[in-house]
């Protein structure tokens, strides 16, 4: 593809990324292509992502010099613009990243030259019974060792509002929206509505709604499943419940989740992907559901997820499973699958299956 504007999201804490994003801008120099750093803080505040973009020139690719947490941000962007997003890994997990520092020069090569894989990756978009907004005695705590919060959402001018549907706001999360408490000694209690009909009230310290992509994040830290990042669906997850249905719950991609505060409940805080967002008050409420656009990231070869799993999860096999001293062995494909497994996804099938 032809790359004209690349933005530069870089986690300014880390000298490894100074040291990478300089790559970046000489090769973006040996290319003739405009190079912006963005999403950064500008007097003291943060801009919205469509500001951002605007200021970055309309970037068609968005390259994160960090971990999870810096591709988060870069993707915030990047869906803001239907831009490609790719991730250098310079982290500790790296579940969203693509490549190792030392390979980002390799990595815009296979841009440049179209050697790259899209990985459409499903969002999730928001609305509201009102607008979310930050109390200004809570700004000074929640920016202590974090610098400024993100403003306020936006409602977005180009859908309908109404006292039913709430008011749609200018949100995107790849990972997970979050409601959770605002006071130790006080849960949040929650109807859970999917599809309208009321699933259950909950009594809880946080409850999620993640992608299949953020399943490997908070809802998984919760006890939530792993759910493959090809998967289309969204998963509810409460925190610390205090009832005996204490199970996710995987609702199809059309099937949207709401999450209204009831009458006892306290005050709990909306994060969006990990940022705080706005607070909530009983009787209000918030609607997740699949956004239409979708996250492009770039991929530069087939992705083993599993293995990803397998590796930064830690996995180890049960010792009964390997009394013997023997690990389960490679299941290794040489040959092509059978014409009824043709439409498999195999990452062990031979090139060109």
């Amino acid at each position: 593809m032809t790359v004209n504007r690349l933005g530069l999201v870089v986690h300014g804490g880390r000298p490894e990324a100074a040291e990478a994003a300089h790559t970046v801008r000489a090769w973006c120099g040996e290319h003739t292509v405009q190079c912006t750093d963005i999403d950064v803080w500008h007097d003291g505040g943060r801009r919205t992502a469509r500001e951002e973009v605007d200021a970055a020139g309309d970037p068609d690719l968005v390259v994160t010099l960090g971990g999870d947490g810096t591709f988060l941000r870069g993707a915030r962007l990047a869906a803001e613009n239907d831009a490609l997003v790719l991730g250098v890994d310079l982290g500790r997990v790296g579940f969203l990243t693509e490549t190792p520092a030392s390979a980002v020069r390799a990595a815009l090569e296979a841009v440049r030259e179209d050697r790259i894989r899209i990985d459409s990756r499903m969002l999730l978009a928001l609305r509201a019974s009102r607008r979310l907004q930050v109390p200004d005695e809570m700004k000074a705590l929640m920016e202590y060792g974090r610098g400024p919060l993100l403003p306020p959402p936006q409602v977005q001018p180009d859908c309908e509002a109404d006292h039913e549907w709430g008011i749609p706001l200018d949100v995107t999360a790849l990972n997970d929206i979050v409601v959770e408490k605002l006071s130790r000694d006080r849960q949040v209690s929650v109807g859970v509505y999917v599809s309208g009909q009321l699933l259950a009230s909950y009594s809880a310290d946080a409850l999620l709604v993640a992608t299949p992509t953020g399943s490997t994040a908070y809802s998984f830290a919760a006890g939530g499943p792993v759910v493959s990042p090809r998967a289309e669906a969204l998963i509810f997850t409460p925190v610390a419940p205090h009832m005996a249905f204490d199970r996710s719950v995987v609702t199809a991609p059309d099937e949207p989740i709401g999450l209204r505060l009831l009458e006892r409940s306290g005050q709990a805080a909306v994060s969006v992907d990990g940022q705080l967002r706005g607070v909530l008050a009983p009787g209000d409420w918030i609607g997740v559901y699949a956004a239409p656009r979708r996250l492009r990231a770039v991929r530069l070869g087939p992705t083993d997820f599993y293995g990803r799993l397998r590796e930064r999860m830690n996995l180890t096999d049960a010792p009964a499973a390997v009394a013997d001293g023997n690990a389960a062995p490679l299941w290794s494909l040489t040959t092509p699958p059978p014409r009824d497994l043709a439409h498999l996804h195999l990452l062990t099938a031979p090139d060109g299956v």
